[in-house]
C-alpha cells in the first residue's frame, strides 16, 4: 500500500506534528536515551570515557575479541557506525585491530590500556547506574528493563 504525501504547509500540519512528538515511539525512546546518555557521560567524565565507548569496551571485554560484524551484532549497531566509534578508541590505545582469518575481517580486542580504562570507569558507571535505578524506583526500573529487552528482541526478529 503506497502512502501519498500529505498536502499542506508545516503550519497546517502542526496538530499532526504535535501528535508525532507525543506518540512516536522512536522520538520518545531517543529523547529518553539522550537524557540518560547525558547523565552517564557526566558521571563518567573523570574516566575519559563516554558511555558509548564504555559499552563498546564492555562488549569487547565480554567476548574477549571479535570481528566488527560480531561486535556490531552483539551491540545492535551498524558496522559502519561501530567502525567510526572504534577509531578514536584505537587512537587512545584502548582497543586494537588485528587481521582476521581472511583479509576482509579485522579482529578487535582490548589492550591493557583499555582494561585499565574500564577499571577506572566501572565504579563511575555503577554510580550512574544506581542513580538511574534509584530515580526510577526498583519496580519501575525492573519493568522498564524488561520492556526494553522484550522490545529489542521483538524488533530484531523482524
Amino acid at each position: 500500500m503506497e502512502t501519498q504525501p500529505h498536502p499542506g504547509t508545516a503550519t497546517e500540519l502542526l496538530p499532526e506534528l504535535g501528535q508525532v512528538v507525543n506518540s512516536c515511539a522512536c522520538f520518545n525512546l531517543r529523547k529518553a536515551a539522550r537524557v540518560i546518555t547525558q547523565h552517564y557521560d557526566e558521571i563518567l567524565k573523570p574516566s575519559g570515557l563516554l558511555i558509548t565507548q564504555f559499552t563498546i569496551l564492555v562488549a569487547i571485554a565480554l567476548v574477549g575479541s571479535g570481528t566488527i560484524s560480531e561486535l556490531a551484532e552483539r551491540l545492535v549497531m551498524d558496522r559502519t557506525t561501530l567502525t567510526r566509534n572504534l577509531k578514536p578508541m584505537m587512537r587512545e590505545g584502548w582497543v586494537e585491530a588485528q587481521p582476521g582469518q581472511d583479509q576482509r575481517t579485522r579482529v578487535i580486542s582490548l589492550t591493557a590500556q583499555g582494561e585499565a580504562a574500564l577499571a577506572i570507569a566501572l565504579p563511575l558507571w555503577q554510580q550512574a547506574q544506581q542513580n538511574v535505578e534509584d530515580g526510577l524506583g526498583e519496580q519501575r526500573w525492573n519493568t522498564l528493563l524488561s520492556h526494553l529487552e522484550e522490545t529489542t528482541a521483538r524488533f530484531r526478529e523482524s
